[in-house]
């Protein structure tokens, strides 16, 4: 009787970890709320850049500060759980959940805001109703020390003196009431060290007006806009002034009001002005019906992709699947654990990479079923071992490659794209503990069962695919003449180029600056009825476009908030109810910016892939795999060129993905070529890379078939807002699969000169093979 062995030491080790490891995971998953995104949540979303002076940008410390200072401001502000970091040297990232409206933070952000307190020089002359009008109309605020004529809070113009004290002497503003003397609230202020003696001889050069006069008046200016101008006590002397390094504003103020005059004053202070160079506002049901669509389509492409390979693999397959389980179970804890925010194309990512996760294991079992069928003693144990140990080369630079295109966007993306480089990066490395440590204990356990080794129909490993066989047999001479196949690719790319010269690319709002707005409204809108409302409304510039399901998206230039209510307005004319999806604004100088960055980035990953594969293999495979990944991206511009599908930053996160995965299947081609080489000298370089690439042809098609059963399922399911990142993913995978195998393998071929002697192959009809000429003497 047949005794199962028991396992070996380093597959226990195996099996405990990765039992440890996915029982902290359900931990975490279960206990640890996600952290989401405002795209997914709800909310609005600025970037603030800080300036000393017009074109000039602030220092570190003094965007630290504006940071402080712009943080009491939201508190009082009352909002849940807000975000705000310093990105680079003079940027701020604020995030206010739940806040649709805009303008609510934009009034008390501020856009320049600044604090100053103006000494009176009298009255102004002038209508005060038409000043004060053009104060409302006015777009563009003045630096408050600059100011010389305001209204007051009754409308009357006052004549002000250049700034003697900024506010950023106010150490904290706090409305108090005062329940000893007769009651009423009033505003108690601290100063900084030293900003005491400011004070006092601001307010002493005051108290030398009698009272009730004009000049006897200090004016407290934000954002060029008088708040408050108490007068001075009567009680002060002239000269003297207030010296305490505390005064208070009093008057007849309701709570509300000396509430309000305080969080002015106190979070007035900005040492440096600010302006919003981006601004994006997500409306709650939009983030809820993208998790939504996210989680369908995770869940209906996971289950295809693991019906896929446990049809291909058998019971190895379906291990793989339990591992594939595992993995999207510990990776999300690893997302949750270190507090990564999930955005939409973060969770994009997060799903994407689950089609990917199959790629090792696909690799391996392809190496196992090899190892088995050149086995004179059939051993499933050894095989899987072998397989292991032969794919180790080619999972390790496939997942280098991904790691690379996922570092840049992490380096150079904004926002959102952020984190889908981080998700793409935590999937990459979980991948590979799911495949090399969950998978193998899963499978090296299984291989031990006695009725499993001898049943190669219930194994999946002990007979070879029927594609792979097949192909060998017919063994068809691919790169008899390569520089065919490199015409076929040229031509492609003619085509894709020719999209961009006929029909142009349609760079989205990211590249080009201004605001992109997204309604639903009560009542159906068609696009014509809703391009006369804005028309009439005086936004006839505005771009309109209507989605499948009555959805309206408005393009315009750059427009300040109440512009893009009034747009909004102009649309409830003529449908109805309107409720605002989605809102994105970003100034052109960050368009630029991020044009720049994307520019950089594609450029950084080609030259970055390019090192590295020279380092791993030579460098005609390595210009080859760089070449083949740049015909794929020009063919997906070209594709969006001629579907008149914009190109924005999602687009961009898109491509590099593409170009990870495009070098990944090059990488594990050309592995194969390596080791083939160094077994079979004697063969000639085009026989060589023709036997690799029916080698590797299972594991070609069965990963992308895994990748494309995701990527379906969002496209299908994920909604217009995933819509375009999904096209672009599945164009680029058909299309990279092509490449790698038809544009890379020639391409190299050529660079060698390898096309130019015949070589060594095998008759169709199964006759002793020939030689037609010398080998070349390629290298190893």
């Amino acid at each position: 009787m047949k005794t199962t062995p028991s396992p070996s030491r380093a597959t226990l080790v195996r099996a405990v970890l990765a039992a440890v490891v996915l029982l902290a995971s359900v931990c975490i998953a279960l206990t640890v709320p996600p952290r989401l995104g405002l795209d997914l949540q709800g909310g609005t979303r600025m970037v603030l850049q800080a300036k000393d002076t017009p074109g000039a940008a602030a220092d570190r410390s003094a965007t630290d500060r504006t940071i402080e200072v712009l943080r009491g401001r939201i508190d009082a502000l009352g909002v849940a759980e807000p975000t705000l970091t310093r990105s680079g040297e003079d940027r701020i990232v604020v995030e206010l959940p739940d806040v649709q409206d805009p303008r609510k933070a934009a009034e008390v952000l501020g856009r320049t805001a600044q604090l100053a307190f103006h000494a009176v020089e009298g009255p102004a002359a002038g209508d005060p109703a038409k000043d004060k009008a053009k104060e409302k109309t006015e777009k563009k605020p003045q630096d408050p020390r600059a100011a010389r004529e305001l209204a007051d809070e009754q409308g009357n113009r006052l004549r002000l003196a250049p700034a003697a004290f900024s506010g950023a002497g106010v150490k904290d503003a706090t409305a108090r009431f005062d329940a000893e003397q007769g009651g009423g609230w009033y505003v108690d202020l601290a100063f900084r060290k030293g900003a005491g003696k400011d004070w006092a001889k601001l307010t002493g050069a005051a108290a030398c007006h009698p009272a009730g006069d004009e000049r006897r008046r200090v004016a407290v200016v934000l954002d060029h806009r008088m708040i408050s101008s108490p007068q001075v006590d009567p009680s002060v002397a002239c000269r003297v002034g207030i010296d305490a390094g505390a005064t208070r504003i009093s008057g007849s103020f309701t709570a509300e009001e000396a509430k309000e005059l305080a969080l002015l004053i106190k979070g007035g202070a900005l040492p440096v002005p600010v302006e919003v160079v981006e601004q994006r506002t997500v409306g709650p049901t939009l983030g809820a019906a993208a998790i939504d669509a996210s989680m369908r389509a995770a869940i209906i492409g996971a289950v295809l992709t693991a019906v896929f390979i446990t049809v291909v693999y058998r019971l190895f397959g379906a291990l793989a699947s339990v591992a594939l389980a595992a993995y999207g179970v510990i990776s999300y804890a690893v997302l949750v654990a270190l507090g990564v925010t999930l955005t939409l194309p973060g969770l994009a990512g997060f799903v994407l990479a689950i089609g990917m996760a199959v790629d090792a294991n696909v690799l391996v079992f392809e190496r196992a079923r090899e190892e088995w069928s050149a086995m004179p003693r059939k051993s499933l144990r050894s095989a899987m071992t072998r397989g292991f140990k032969g794919a180790w080369s080619a999972v390790a630079d496939s997942n280098v490659t991904t790691l690379i295109a996922a570092g840049l966007l992490f380096w150079l993306g904004s926002g959102p794209v952020k984190g889908f480089g981080v998700t793409l990066a935590v999937g990459v490395m979980v991948s590979m503990f799911s495949a090399l440590v969950v998978a193998r204990a899963l499978t090296e356990l299984a291989s031990r069962a006695g009725w499993v080794n001898t049943r190669a129909g219930v194994n999946g490993i002990g007979r070879p695919g029927a594609v792979r066989t097949r192909l060998l047999a017919w063994n068809p001479r691919l790169f008899r003449r390569p520089a065919r196949w490199l015409l076929c690719s040229g031509l492609l790319v003619v085509l894709a180029v020719a999209g961009i010269v006929l029909r142009g690319v349609h760079p989205g709002v990211e590249f080009t600056g201004g605001r992109l707005m997204e309604f639903s409204t009560s009542r159906p809108v068609g696009m014509e009825a809703a391009r006369d409302a804005l028309a009439g409304a005086g936004y006839g510039d505005a771009e309109v476009t209507t989605s499948g399901d009555g959805e309206l998206s408005v393009r315009t230039g750059v427009l300040d908030d109440d512009e893009a209510a009034g747009v909004r307005t102009a649309l409830a004319g003529a449908g109805g109810h309107t409720e605002k999806l989605r809102d994105e604004l970003i100034g052109p100088s960050l368009g630029d910016e991020l044009k720049r960055n994307a520019l950089i980035a594609l450029g950084i990953a080609v030259v970055a892939q390019l090192c590295y594969l020279s380092v791993r293999f030579r460098l005609a495979f390595a210009a080859g795999a760089v070449g083949a990944l740049l015909h794929d991206v020009v063919i997906l511009v070209g594709a969006f060129a001629w579907l008149g599908r914009g190109i924005d930053g999602v687009f961009v996160a898109a491509t590099l993905t593409v170009i990870g995965y495009s070098v990944n299947d090059s990488v594990v081609v050309f592995d194969r070529i390596r080791e083939l080489r160094a077994k079979r000298r004697k063969a000639g370089p085009r026989e060589t890379a023709s036997q690799a690439v029916l080698q590797t042809v299972p594991r070609t098609v069965n990963t992308g078939m895994g990748a494309l059963f995701i990527l379906a399922a969002l496209a299908v399911l994920g909604g217009d807002s995933l819509m375009d990142f999904a096209l672009a993913l599945l164009i680029g995978v058909v299309v990279g699969t092509y490449s790698s195998v038809l544009t890379a393998v020639p391409a190299a071929l050529v660079l060698e000169r390898g096309d130019r002697a015949p070589a060594r192959s095998v008759t169709r009809g199964g006759r002793k093979p020939t030689t037609r000429a010398r080998d070349n003497g390629a290298r190893v």
